[in-house]
């Protein structure tokens, strides 16, 4: 073989190995990408299927407190009107708003619930104080994981090479769920 025949085939195999890692190296990041922003979504949804449970459960429990404490409209409606607006939120942050609305008005319900003992006595509303305080702790662990999910995702946005994908694609940082200011307060619970 010719010595420019052996050089342009060396040129050529150079190229097509290189086109490859290249190649190779943006399916890589794409797909790190895509699947990241999809954890995102999925940890997202596990929040909020979190959320529909303790929505579903709380008409329940309301109507067990509407017997001992009917006077308490207020709270009542407080927390249907809270319900209504998670169940309408449409963005991450209307939910996280409406949730967090909602949770205010949970432990207006639970400082009622303090002021009849005879309500604490009864069986099925300590079932459902039960099912109450185990929803509030998978919707704390689900928060954990989407904060979580989201710190990963921004991280990867944020180096590169993800930085690359993320502006070449049009991803953004994704927001963490975060808890309002006001509910960062210790509630006052008086006897």
């Amino acid at each position: 073989m010719k010595t420019g025949v052996k050089i342009t085939l060396g040129i050529v195999a150079v190229i097509v190995v290189g086109a490859f890692m290249i190649g190779s190296f943006f399916l890589r990041g794409y797909n790190t990408l895509i699947s990241k922003n999809e954890e995102v979504k999925a940890k997202w949804a596990q929040v909020e299927n979190q959320l529909k449970r303790r929505s579903d459960l709380i008409p329940n429990l309301v109507n067990s407190v509407k017997g001992y404490a009917a006077h308490e409209k207020e709270v009542f409606t407080s927390i249907a009107e809270s319900r209504a607006k998670l169940a309408g939120a449409g963005t991450v942050n209307e939910k996280v708003a409406a949730a967090n609305q909602f949770e205010s008005a949970l432990s207006r319900l639970l400082m009622i619930v303090e002021r009849y003992p005879d309500l604490k006595a009864n069986e099925s509303f300590n079932k459902l104080m039960d099912e109450l305080a185990g929803t509030e702790n998978r919707i704390s662990v689900e928060r954990m994981r989407f904060n979580e999910t989201v710190k990963d995702y921004n991280l990867y946005i944020k180096r590169i090479p993800g930085k690359l994908f993320a502006g070449m694609f049009g991803y953004e940082k994704a927001e963490y769920f975060e808890v309002a200011e006001k509910d960062k307060e210790v509630p006052k619970v008086e006897f």
